[in-house]
């Protein structure tokens, strides 16, 4: 006989799990050294959330960009996401482990907090960076997609703490298993 359902208690540890990778893609994010920003051919000029340098093979120069304000604005408001996402992350992880829909309902709304917070940063930051150069055409790579790979985890999983005290009983392992589909 084959059964196919939803296995409800799995949801108790995958969605702590995808929290812990939004953490780790946000640290990538702000800790990059480069790679939120490249000149097209990547040889001339590249930036970070905290830097920009320019230059040609071994002679590079290197400017803070935390002498403007903008910049002093995205890093803040990177960092002030990663840590309410690491709180979220703790109280996602005794949420889930006690069925707490309380603190459920309390992670959904920091995630939604970490994702507004994190969208303004993200926006900002190409908007500012064009204003202040624009001197040809500019990639926004790697370490910035790690950034915006961190706030739709926190979308995703905000939605999904949203919903999940609907199914507390599931959860818990307490109702009766409804199979999508059932050969005999």
């Amino acid at each position: 006989m084959f059964r196919c359902g939803i296995a409800y208690p799995r949801c108790r540890w995958i969605i702590p799990l995808l929290l812990l990778f939004a953490i780790i893609f946000d640290l990538i994010a702000i800790c990059a050294q480069s790679g939120w920003v490249e000149d097209e051919d990547a040889k001339s000029h590249y930036a970070s959330m905290w830097k920009q340098c320019r230059g040609l093979k071994d002679n590079w120069q290197c400017q803070s960009l935390m002498d403007f304000s903008w910049a002093q604005a995205v890093a803040a408001l990177m960092i002030i996401g990663l840590i309410i996402l690491i709180i979220a992350f703790i109280l996602a992880i005794v949420a889930m482990c006690n069925i707490n829909i309380g603190l459920m309902v309390a992670v959904a709304a920091f995630l939604i907090v970490v994702a507004i917070i994190q969208i303004i940063a993200l926006i900002i930051y190409p908007v500012k960076f064009n204003e202040l150069i624009f001197e040809g055409n500019y990639y926004y790579t790697w370490a910035y997609g790690f950034g915006w790979g961190a706030t739709i985890i926190s979308i995703g999983c905000a939605i999904l703490f949203c919903c999940l005290p609907r199914y507390e009983d599931e959860l818990s392992g307490q109702a009766k298993v409804k199979y999508l589909y059932t050969s005999e």
